[in-house]
């Protein structure tokens, strides 16, 4: 079992301690014995047909929203994975204002889930899915995990399990494609297959497909970040988020989740085009990335009744119904101490050019000294016999 002393550094600067400054003692730290991790879905159920019995399927938008680092305060990470949370939430509105009215009602099912334990393993989104109905599970078409889509240029990538030859998989890469070249970007595919004995995983998608169930991740990173280094650390480092990209990501997620819903595949129509009453608002993506990159978000540190869950449920709540938050304990390889505060004392010392310089002083100072006191009691000669070499043995000899 790994370790981490997880806590908040504050940094000061202080001048060296007088003899009779005592040292700031600090509490110590104590171990969390049950950090919690919570889940939040929300439905937007779809339309059944008269005497259709059957269950409609399912589009599962999924998206993690905590962060990772040694020092909780200032683990932020907007792009890691807020940018993956504004989407999400921005995604909903859009088809919660479609599926208001029954006749743009699609016949899909599109479920919500904002998940918890990204960084341990995808904790959280396992024990979510061990939480559906096998029916409810089965009822997925396909989920999309957004995972880091706030700082793309013009590549984006497409991550899943599945062959890309898969003919499920292949159709909605070509979906996705199909919109992404009326935008302007490009999105390419990524496949790394599953090591079943191997209990970690890189994506969230692949908890889905331990489950069986088809589903991708969408992400401006090529390879999957190495834990500890780019996600971890002492603070999450990944908070450059640019408004637009999320936009992008919203504007190509939504177009081609409503081509599949609503069967418009091959047909240039713009379900959420600027300037209806359908388009996207950049005002709400950008309240909410500032409200996340303000916001520390590492899980052992959020219980169920944090106020930014609670945000995050109302949100969902606005926008999709029947919408709950499940906890449980967090599994996995660390052992978290609940000290979040601790102050970081840097005292401010000479530089190394004073001490040589002082060093150089005083050693001139004291061969002066000695080069009088020898002067003054003994005369000039013998100073300068103490510098002169000693005669050879054969010159004493002759």
């Amino acid at each position: 079992m790994t370790t981490i002393l997880v806590t908040c550094w504050q940094i000061s600067i202080k001048l060296p301690l007088q003899a009779n400054q005592p040292l700031q003692q600090q509490e110590e730290p104590r171990k969390v014995s049950s950090p919690t991790i919570s889940n939040i879905q929300g439905w937007l159920p779809g339309l059944k047909g008269e005497g259709d019995s059957e269950q409609l399927p399912t589009i599962a938008i999924v998206a993690n929203y905590d962060t990772f680092g040694a020092a909780p305060a200032l683990s932020l990470g907007s792009d890691s994975n807020g940018s993956g949370v504004v989407a999400l939430l921005e995604i909903a509105r859009l088809f919660s204002r479609l599926y208001s009215n029954p006749k743009t009602r699609g016949k899909y099912n599109i479920l919500f889930g904002l998940t918890s334990g990204g960084p341990y393993n995808y904790n959280g989104t396992s024990k979510w899915l061990r939480g559906f109905d096998q029916r409810v599970r089965e009822s997925i078409d396909y989920a999309i995990c957004l995972n880091s889509v706030g700082s793309w240029s013009n590549d984006l990538w497409m991550h899943v399990s599945k062959p890309p030859e898969n003919p499920y998989i292949k159709q909605i890469f070509e979906e996705f494609s199909d919109v992404s070249k009326e935008m302007g970007v490009s999105v390419g595919i990524k496949h790394k297959k599953i090591n079943v004995s191997n209990p970690r995983v890189a994506w969230e998608h692949e908890q889905f497909s331990r489950f069986r169930v088809t589903a991708l991740t969408l992400s401006e990173m090529s390879t999957p970040p190495e834990f500890l280094e780019s996600t971890g650390g002492l603070h999450d480092t990944r908070e450059s988020t640019d408004v637009e990209s999320v936009i992008r990501t919203v504007r190509l997620v939504s177009e081609s989740l409503a081509r599949h819903i609503y069967g418009l595949r091959g047909r240039n129509i713009d379900v959420f085009a600027e300037n209806s009453s359908l388009a996207i608002n950049p005002r709400y993506v950008r309240s909410w990335l500032d409200l996340l990159s303000r916001t520390p978000r590492v899980a052992p540190f959020l219980q169920k009744n944090d106020p930014f869950i609670a945000a995050l449920k109302k949100e969902l709540s606005e926008h999709t119904s029947d919408v709950h938050v499940q906890s449980d304990a967090l599994e996995g390889m660390f052992t978290f101490y609940d000290t979040t505060k601790a102050t970081l004392n840097v005292y401010q010392v000479a530089s190394v050019t004073f001490d040589l310089l002082f060093l150089l002083v005083l050693g001139s100072y004291l061969i002066v000294l000695f080069c009088f006191l020898v002067i003054s009691t003994r005369g000039v000669d013998d100073l300068i016999n103490i510098f002169r070499r000693p005669p050879s043995r054969k010159l004493k000899g002759a």
